[in-house]
């Protein structure tokens, strides 16, 4: 049976641990803390959904079809370039990506825009260990690694962080967070670049230590992943004993999709044209009020001008 033929894929259940259960492909949590800020969608160009602080400073980039879905920077005015750069790729969980951007809007909304004085703007801490202390203190260890590098592990092995504890150029890669088995559908990754505020990457390291479950689709974690984590099944709203009486708006509903349905079998008569017009105009109108967080990622492959970028 192909994978999504099968109802159970589709199944809601609470995975443990939260840094293996998989992305959603909408970023919905990931955007959540931000919601109450300016939202761009973007027709053109790979990045599909841009939010903002308002006067520009911060921006969050949702990349529907690449390996890295997010793009976050921050910069001292809305035109200059950025100060740092946060990407998580298409496997992180989107509870992941929220522990960053809690942290970016408790200090824009402390902060003073004409002053400058954006906490998203700190120096790193002089000891890069800091950037990790949640994993620390959640028990996760220090490990052997590559010479210039300080390497932690969680206890079960499936995730860790990389920490280069040199003096990187400003834009190169300094901070890795990880999860998972390597392979491009199976490892989530979280990079930050050298000049990445200390206590934001701390926030992003608290998000992926949780030990809070989350509730996602069976079908958003890989099959190779599926034997790593715990499931738990929501259990189903329960049912109300009977059935109760049909309202009167009920009844119209009915009525206006019975009254719908015919008219797209065979729209001969103007009453059908009727309907259809004014089927037309709700949809219309729904579209025109609902305003999504961000765009579900389609199931097509990446585009060709976006090359996938192999795992570490």
């Amino acid at each position: 049976m192909p994978p999504f033929s099968d109802p159970s894929r589709f199944e809601e259940v609470l995975v443990s641990p939260l840094y293996l259960a998989g992305s959603n492909g909408a970023g919905d949590a990931g955007f959540a803390p931000v919601a109450h800020w300016p939202h761009h969608h973007l027709d053109d160009g790979p990045c599909q959904l841009l939010v903002t602080s308002p006067d520009q400073r911060i921006r969050i980039g949702w990349f529907g079809d690449d390996f890295d879905l997010w793009k976050i920077t921050a910069a001292e005015e809305a035109v200059a370039p950025p100060r740092w750069t946060a990407t998580f790729n298409h496997v992180t969980p989107g509870e992941i990506v929220a522990g960053l951007t809690t942290a970016l809007a408790q200090d824009y909304a402390a902060s003073d825009p004409y002053e400058n004085n954006g906490r998203f703007l700190a120096a790193p801490s002089l000891d890069r260990a800091d950037a990790v202390r949640p994993l620390l203190d959640a028990g996760w260890r220090l490990e052997p690694a590559m010479r210039g590098t300080v390497s932690v592990r969680a206890p079960d092995g499936q995730a860790g962080a990389l920490i280069r504890n040199d003096r990187p150029p400003w834009d190169d890669e300094a901070v890795t967070l990880w999860a998972g088995p390597r392979g491009w559908g199976t490892r989530a990754e979280a990079v930050f670049t050298a000049r990445t505020p200390t206590h934001l990457i701390a926030s992003t390291a608290a998000a992926m230590a949780s030990s809070a479950l989350v509730v996602h689709e069976r079908h958003m974690i890989h099959r190779e992943v599926e034997h790593l984590v715990t499931l738990t099944p929501v259990a189903p709203a329960a049912t109300p004993q009977g059935s109760r009486a049909p309202t009167p708006l009920d009844v119209r509903r009915t009525a206006v999709t019975e009254a719908v349905r015919r008219a797209a079998r065979a729209p001969r008569t103007a009453t059908d044209l009727r309907v259809m017009a004014a089927q037309s105009r709700t949809t219309s109108s729904a579209r025109m009020r609902s305003s999504p967080l961000a765009p579900a990622a389609a199931a097509r492959p990446p585009v060709a001008s976006s090359p996938r970028r192999h795992s570490r």
